[in-house]
């Protein structure tokens, strides 16, 4: 099996997340092509289209999600992703496990409050409150603690939000609006349940075709789903093998990596961007691990510094904070990225800033 260096397996998923060329395509196309953006931070799938695509206007994703084309909800790992309405029904069943290892393992909102509870019964009410109309997680406590006094209604209302295939609708995660994590479940919002019989082999291949090479462990450490050895063991994959670990990697077997020399440009991505969550391994990324917390800057396809968005005034400062002493070369190239990035998120500002931070 051939070797596979860190550069290239770098240069590989860099061009597979569109991150060496902006691509012209559609939000809908991207979102799909990433199998779903990470969403907890509401407007960060905007930074992350925008640093993909050819000229991404913001209020195209606004109408997705408006249009009900588009949706956010718990999937991959328990958190919140946007995924195209097809792929949230396709997809949910099978992050199902995942996400009932969440409520039951839950040190905040699992373990013995949820011990002997008739969770059908509690799913059932659950439903019952949805389809009066949509609700906050105080909406639904509300609901649940007068019919199970004696159960701590936080973990009843946890149960809900994450067993039940449930979305955060608009105007939550729209741009220029703002509003409360408000839930709807895919049947009621959608009209259409999620599908009874996933395709798991699908996802696979999707993920490979996003986020490839990777290892079994990774796309594991993706999606949060468990046993998939012998998912790639059916499937007709080609093999590298990583250097460093000597662990297989897998990818399709018709898929043509770049030139692992190639120049790649300097990229801004959102909090907890999909290409640094997506591998158990992140060494192809990261020097060392870091919290994601803050958006994350690639220089030369690594992360180099992280940046703080700015608050929308008049005058906003966008913080740099970098990870390693900056040549002037490398700091004027990432400041004129950041000066592209702010002209998209606060264009009508009058004197916006940069800032970098020791």
């Amino acid at each position: 099996m051939t070797k596979l260096s860190l550069r290239a397996q770098n240069r590989a998923t860099l061009d597979r997340q569109w991150l060496i060329s902006r691509r012209s395509a559609t939000a809908l196309e991207a979102i799909e092509h990433l199998v779903g953006m990470q969403a907890q931070i509401p407007l960060a799938p905007y930074i992350g289209l925008w640093t993909r695509l050819v000229d991404f206007d913001p209020l195209e994703l606004a109408d997705l999600m408006e249009t009900r084309q588009a949706v956010r909800g718990s999937l991959m790992r328990a958190t919140i992703h946007l995924m195209s309405s097809r792929d949230f029904l396709a997809i949910r069943g099978l992050i199902q496990p995942r996400l009932e290892r969440e409520v039951y393992s839950n040190t905040t909102y699992g373990g013995k409050r949820l011990e002997g509870l008739d969770m059908q019964a509690v799913l059932a009410a659950g439903t019952a409150r949805l389809e009066t109309a949509p609700a906050t997680a105080a909406e639904l406590r509300d609901h649940l603690a007068p019919l199970w006094p004696d159960r701590d209604a936080p973990s009843l209302a946890h149960a809900v939000r994450c067993l039940l295939p449930t979305i955060q609708i608009p105007p939550r995660g729209v741009w220029g609006k703002s509003g409360n994590p408000t839930m709807s479940t895919a049947d009621l919002w959608l009209g259409t349940p999620i599908t009874p019989t996933p395709d798991v082999d699908a996802l696979v291949l999707r993920y490979l075709a996003a986020y490839g090479p990777a290892t079994v462990l990774d796309a594991q450490s993706w999606s949060g789903l468990t046993h998939l050895s012998e998912v790639f063991d059916r499937l007709t994959l080609r093999t590298y093998t990583d250097p460093d670990t000597n662990r297989p990697l897998y990818d399709l077997p018709d898929q043509v990596l770049p030139d692992e020399r190639c120049e790649v440009p300097t990229r801004f991505l959102p909090e907890y961007d999909n290409l640094l969550l997506s591998h158990a391994n992140r060494a192809r990324f990261l020097p060392t691990p870091l919290p994601l917390s803050k958006g994350a800057i690639l220089h030369d396809g690594h992360l180099t510094a992280l940046w703080t968005r700015p608050k929308p005034t008049k005058t906003p400062t966008l913080q740099i904070q970098p990870l390693t002493k900056l040549t002037p070369t490398t700091r004027n190239t990432i400041e004129t990225e950041a000066q592209n990035l702010l002209a998209f998120i606060a264009p009508t500002a009058t004197t916006p800033e940069i800032r970098f931070l020791p």
